[in-house]
């Protein structure tokens, strides 16, 4: 049987182990992220499809999305599935998004005051109306995502606010880091040994190079 970590997605196989999951210890820790044993559930067995499956229905106040939109999108559903162990759909999804990346147009405007109160909408108005409505479908993964972007959010927003009162200065002898798998930054020497968000080990973290140093 396997389990699975409902933070990080490791699977423990007790096949490929040889020791059954029950006996583990209380004190054992998921090798990837470090969350407890209680954290892992048994693997779901997909449904299988019916043959003759009902059309989706489409809400009425759905929108087709912009090119940008879909970049975004890809890239969130390429790093979904680099979470999963799905290296493959991971690929098509990257494929995807780098070519919606290269068709967006450059915006009119990308000041940082402008990308700073975006921030802020989206933690004060867009989140919570979002996550309000996960809960009351009890959808847990979209509840998920609500909680690592939001985190997210939120260390851009402050960063973005640092950034327009320091300057250059900010980012003095230092360096800045991404989260391959959240989206995360971090502004030191080394990346965190963990990511505060996702809980992913330092070498997820990726240098952003081509910046200037003051």
């Amino acid at each position: 049987m396997r389990y699975v970590c409902s933070i990080c997605g490791f699977v423990y196989d007790e096949d490929k182990e040889q020791v059954p999951f029950d006996s583990l210890p209380d004190t054992w820790k998921c090798p990837l992220c470090g969350a407890p044993k209680s954290a892992f559930e048994p693997e779901k067995v997909p449904e299988a499809v019916p043959a003759a499956a009902p059309a989706p229905v489409i809400d009425a106040d759905m929108k087709q999305l912009n090119a940008g939109q879909l970049a975004a999108l890809f890239s969130n559903l390429a790093r979904g599935c680099e979470k999963q162990y799905k290296p493959e759909e991971a690929a098509l999804f990257a494929e995807l998004a780098s070519y919606y990346t290269s068709v967006t147009p450059a915006p009119e405007s990308a000041s940082l005051e402008e990308l700073s109160a975006l921030f802020k909408e989206d933690i004060n108005d867009r989140y919570p109306a979002v996550k309000a409505i996960a809960q009351q479908e009890g959808d847990r993964g979209t509840q998920r995502v609500c909680v690592w972007g939001e985190k997210v959010t939120r260390m851009l927003s402050s960063l973005a606010d640092r950034y327009l009162k320091e300057g250059e200065d900010m980012l003095r002898d230092t360096e800045v880091w991404v989260c391959t798998v959240c989206g995360f930054v971090y502004i030191g020497k080394n990346p965190p040994e963990l990511c505060p968000v996702c809980k992913v080990p330092d070498w997820k973290f990726e240098k952003v190079e081509g910046r200037k140093n003051a």
